[in-house]
């Protein structure tokens, strides 16, 4: 019920399921009744601001069995834009009364998932979009809501780590060229954090092989070489802005959102 794809509402299906909300209940009494695991549903806050009803539907998913409710706080007409409403993500939470509300929608930090947590009264948080740029902050959350202490973002020389490793683990499941093929999307997630970027998100959407990635990346680090400082990270002047959730930003400053405008990718995986 989260997804706001036209050619999935039009079919009744996504979150068109919000506006009927006796035969979205009906059909998930019918699945809990045919499987023998928990069933949980994931929605928005409604279709528009004037149709916010996931509390109402959250209510009577919980009637019928459902274990647990994923929200996303932006209705179908924002789709990816906008801010998310923590305010509408604490209405489902105090809608429910024995089931637990997981918040979703722009969690690009740890600091953005306390955030969520302390604003709404979740039970949990789902991190989407915000681990492409950050796959560490998983890690970094739990971290942060277990100690209190912030983990800085992970270094240069660990993300390239990662990176190799994730291109090794793609041409070992998808042969060679496929593999190398298919990280070509991934990859320029990566640097949106390494700082000067422009030659490596040049070559490596053209590579082809084990070898191209290799070459790619060494020509990169050699070319990046001169806005960094001695530990390999780039100076003050060349480093990505910190990560801001749209939630957290001061309202006059667009370009922090800008920054963290995180693109959906379209289609099935194999064709990012």
């Amino acid at each position: 019920m989260g997804c706001p794809v036209t050619k999935v509402v039009n079919i009744g299906g996504g979150s068109a399921m919000m506006t009927e909300l006796d035969k979205t209940a009906a059909l998930v009494c019918g699945m809990i009744a045919a499987v023998k695991i928990p069933v949980t549903a994931k929605m928005r806050l409604g279709w528009d601001d004037d149709n916010l009803t996931a509390p109402d539907l959250a209510r009577v998913l919980e009637d019928v069995g459902v274990a647990a409710i994923f929200v996303h706080g932006r209705t179908r007409a924002q789709g990816f834009a906008g801010t998310v409403n923590l305010a509408g993500i604490r209405s489902v939470v105090q809608a429910v009364k024995n089931i637990p509300v997981i918040g979703n929608g722009d969690v690009t930090t740890p600091a953005a998932a306390q955030h969520m947590f302390a604003e709404t009264g979740c039970a949990g948080v789902s991190i989407g979009r915000g681990a492409f740029y950050d796959p560490w902050i998983f890690r970094r959350t739990e971290h942060l809501l277990r100690t209190g202490e912030l983990v800085p973002e992970a270094t240069f020389a660990e993300r390239i780590r990662v990176l190799r490793r994730h291109f090794e683990r793609y041409v070992e499941f998808y042969g060679e060229d496929h593999g190398s093929r298919l990280f070509r999307k991934v990859a320029p997630w990566y640097a949106k954090r390494f700082g000067p970027s422009k030659l490596f998100k040049q070559k490596i959407v053209a590579i082809t092989s084990r070898a191209d990635f290799e070459e790619t990346l060494a020509e990169y680090i050699a070319w990046r070489a001169p806005f960094c400082d001695e530990h390999g990270e780039s100076l003050p002047k060349y480093s990505p802005a910190p990560m801001v959730a749209s939630f957290m930003r001061d309202p006059a400053d667009a370009d922090v959102f800008a920054r963290e405008s995180i693109p959906v990718p379209k289609g099935p995986v194999d064709t990012w």
